[in-house]
């Protein structure tokens, strides 16, 4: 296990999540007691991380194939098409799972040529078996083999993955990388903070290893990720009332600094005590 300092400020004072071990089975989640930011500060390796999810969570505990995901699917599809356009763009989807985004996305009436990154050999056969053309392995992977350094693609999405990587930095760089300048990069997140809540505390938090879901984005803290990696944000979802959180950035200089508003850390404390006190009173936790 390594210690992180604040991914996107750099501070290491933080302010524990109340009542979080609750939930978690004694493993702590932090607040960045400057900007706010939700995350994990241990975390093993990405490649830990990624064999966690590849060997023990994903497809025992999550598949692509529920509805609610094909739906969200469509949806991140129809608000890309309507902000940016897809059609005829080179489009790498990192974390691109069982390949039903890029295969959604490669169709009528979206007609994007696609590639994927996938840390699964499963999911990679999964892949190979579409037609898609796709990396296997982790972005930090993919990045040490990758042949020559010009940008290759138009489009980067990072669809409900952000928040379970290892380095959320190392993931957005590589993202703005592969991007040819004032492309777009389009992340989708379903780990929503500050906002009216739809589920109890226990189905938000739970006990898998906390790495494997390390960060937890308000649309202010998405906004700063996305700046600190290069991205100046163009288009945001109406998230909220939506069970996603999802942002357009466009690709700027590194060497810029993109100012963002970060959240009160004891504003977010106080939101995940009042979520607490709901859940305790008006939900049974099993």
């Amino acid at each position: 296990m390594s210690l992180h300092p604040c991914d996107l400020c750099g501070e290491t004072r933080t302010i524990e999540v109340p009542h979080c071990r609750e939930y978690t089975g004694g493993q702590p989640i932090d607040i960045c007691a400057r900007c706010g930011f939700v995350y994990v500060r241990e975390r093993r390796s990405a490649r830990e991380i990624a064999e966690t999810w590849s060997k023990e969570l994903y497809g025992s505990g999550y598949t692509a194939r529920w509805p609610a995901v094909k739906a969200r699917h469509a949806y991140v599809a129809e608000f890309a098409d309507a902000s940016i356009g897809l059609a005829g763009k080179a489009l790498c989807d990192i974390g691109a799972g069982e390949g039903q985004f890029l295969a959604l996305v490669r169709a009528t009436p979206y007609e994007a040529r696609v590639f994927g990154i996938e840390p699964s050999e499963a999911n990679g056969r999964l892949l190979a078996g579409l037609a898609i053309e796709h990396f296997t392995g982790t972005i930090e992977e993919y990045v040490a083999t990758r042949q020559g350094g010009d940008p290759c693609f138009d489009v980067v999405t990072i669809l409900w993955t952000l928040e379970n990587c290892q380095s959320l930095r190392a993931m957005l760089a590589t993202a703005h990388d592969i991007l040819a300048g004032g492309r777009h990069v389009v992340v989708a997140t379903g780990s929503r903070i500050l906002v009216p809540y739809k589920k109890p505390l226990h189905y938000y938090l739970g006990k898998n290893p906390a790495d494997t879901h390390a960060f937890r984005f308000s649309a202010n803290t998405l906004r700063g990720a996305l700046a600190v990696s290069g991205f100046e944000t163009v288009e945001m979802n109406r998230f909220i009332d939506s069970d996603y959180l999802c942002a357009i950035g466009r690709w700027a200089d590194r060497s810029k600094e993109i100012p963002w508003p970060g959240d009160d850390p004891e504003g977010v404390a106080d939101f995940f005590a009042r979520w607490h006190e709901d859940t305790r009173r008006f939900y049974v936790h099993t």
